[in-house]
Parts: structure tokens; sequence; C-alpha cells
């Protein structure tokens, strides 16, 4: 099991470095499905929550790193954004404590089809290469966007971003490749409050959660590399795809 979720940890680092998602949208069907299948015991659906609430939480400060250093993150809206969002995703993270298994997978489920649907717009903007220090914001609008992105990825167990990503490019205008540069940084705002709500509910397994963090700390690292060379309307695609699927895999055992 230990050895499982550090390769499931590095799959998710990439996913996470070069989408800029922290991981769990894609991590927390991989904990539900893939231990299973392979006769190694099922997680219930808090504890993977609370694995990926840490996972997410190593792999964008990796992640974040990487894409600082591309200049692809934006200091002044993580800095509007991650306030606002960790204070949200910290009382998500306590509220779960009360909810069942079954309304938390639903609810995860209902966000991710919306996140996906979000993403096949259209999109206009012109994405020839932009400095991060190039785009404007309007903050009352991302300190709103955060607040209610937190709730309810603290209330699910992930950081958000496979929600905060499409807000970033279709409501706040913000390039691809910036928008998921900085949605990192936003993230591990996120998931820092939602993981010390996690740990006080007791939906974290430390020895479990050691492994998976290890493979997502190098995978979001080769991640952040994949960034620059992937056109930002593939990167959309694949966002949008990868969302889509996972909320179609949840939607079928929520409906069973």
């Amino acid at each position: 099991m230990q050895v499982l979720l550090a390769t499931l940890g590095f799959c998710g680092g990439i996913i996470s470095g070069t989408l800029g998602i922290g991981g769990g949208i894609v991590m927390a069907p991989l904990l539900l499905y893939v231990p299973p299948a392979l006769a190694l015991g099922a997680l219930d659906m808090k504890t993977v929550s609370g694995l990926t609430m840490m996972q997410s939480l190593f792999a964008s400060l990796s992640g974040a790193i990487a894409q600082r250093r591309l200049a692809h993150l934006k200091p002044a809206l993580a800095a509007v954004m991650g306030v606002p969002i960790a204070a949200a995703s910290f009382g998500g993270a306590l509220l779960s404590g009360a909810l069942s298994s079954d309304f938390i997978l639903a609810t995860f489920a209902a966000l991710a089809l919306l996140a996906a649907a979000m993403m096949t717009l259209p999109h206009t903007q012109d994405e020839s290469e932009v400095s991060q220090a190039q785009v404007s914001f309007n903050p009352w609008l991302a300190a709103s966007s955060a607040t209610a992105v937190g709730l309810v990825g603290g209330l699910v167990g992930q950081s958000g971003a496979f929600i905060l990503i499409p807000l970033l490019i279709h409501v706040l205008r913000i390039p691809t490749r910036v928008a998921i540069g900085t949605s990192l940084a936003v993230v591990f705002c996120a998931a820092c409050a939602g993981a010390l709500g996690k740990i006080a509910a007791g939906q974290v397994p430390f020895a479990a959660a050691v492994s998976l963090v290890g493979g997502a700390v190098a995978g979001a690292q080769l991640g952040g590399q994949l960034t620059q060379k992937v056109e930002p309307k593939w990167l959309r695609r694949l966002l949008a795809l990868l969302i889509g699927a996972s909320a179609i895999r949840m939607w079928v055992d929520v409906l069973q």
C-alpha cells in the first residue's frame, strides 16, 4: 500500500504541476478505486478527503515554486485570494466532519461536473506570452470567488483548484499560463487551512500521507517543466477532460 500511495502521489504531482491544480480531483478517484482493484483494501471517502488535502498541500507548494521560476505566478493575485480561501477552506473542512461520506462524494461529483462544463466555454482572450506583471484583475471579485471556492473545497477535502482555474480564466479573465501558475499559490493557502481542519477532524492517516506526499512533491517539479511545452488551448482541454472523466466516474458511484 505504501508503494502504491507513493506512485499515485507522483502521478498526481505531475498533473498538479502541469495543470495548476492541487491534484485532488484526480487523486480522490485513484485512492477510492485503485487500492481495492489491487486487493489492497478500500479507503472510505473521509479518509480519502484527508489524504487528498495533504497531497494538495505539498504538491501545490512544489508546483508553485516551479511556476514562480517560470514567471507564471502573479504574487498580488495570489495574496488577494489566498487569505479568504484559507479561512473558508478551514471552515469547510471542519463542517465536513458532521456530514456523511455519501453527501461529500455527491457534492464533489457535482462540483467537478460544473468545473468541467466551465472549461469547455469558448475562450477568446489573446493567449500570446504575457508577463504576470502585465496582468490586471478585480480584487473584490477575486476575493469573493476565493471565499466560495474555499468553502466548498474544504467541505469535499480538496484545495478547490478544479473550480478555481475555470473562475480565473473565464470570470477574472486571467491568461491560461498565469492562471495555472497563480492557482498553485492560492491552492497552497487553501490547503494549509484545509489540512489543519482535516487533522482536527481526525481524517488524516499520517503514515499513508507521508508516502503520498513524497511522490507528489517529486511529480509536481516535473509537471512544472511540462507546462512550458504545452500550448494554452491544450492545457484547457486537458483540464476539461480530466475533470469531466473524474466527475462521471464518481457520479456512477453516487447513483448506484
